[in-house]
């Protein structure tokens, strides 16, 4: 399994997952329950590679991941990631480290707070190509 959660230059889970340049990838595909969490890959999306724009004609970085953990995102950028194999998740969690932790604990991730970056996204998800 991957995980990859959007983040605010590596340092708190950001919002806006669309936009996100910065994530934290964890692989765990080889993981096991009484090991330690491997430390996560940092990726850095260029320009082209945004989700919110990518045009899904060739590889991405985020290729494979199961899982996409951030603050915001919009019902168009839900819908295109599961599309492409990856159930997004929304939380109020400021600390990756706390997100993946709680994710690989099976607990429930804190609620999400108000963005009012997510209403505009709502707003333009109606005319979005997704």
């Amino acid at each position: 399994m991957k995980i990859a959660i959007a983040t605010k230059n590596y340092l708190t889970v950001s919002g806006h997952a669309g936009q996100t340049r910065h994530w934290l990838l964890w692989d765990l595909s080889e993981h096991r329950s009484t090991q330690l969490l491997p430390a996560p890959q940092r990726v850095e999306l260029n320009k082209e590679q945004i989700l919110h724009t990518f045009e899904d004609k060739g590889p991405h970085p985020l290729d494979g991941v199961d899982i996409m953990v951030a603050a915001s995102a919009g019902d168009g950028f839900i819908r295109h990631m599961k599309l492409r194999g990856t159930e997004v998740l929304l939380t109020g969690e400021d600390d990756p480290t706390m997100a993946i932790s709680r994710i690989m604990a099976g607990e429930a991730l804190p609620d999400t707070r108000f963005d009012i970056t997510t209403t505009l996204c709502k707003l333009r998800d109606l005319f979005s190509r997704h």
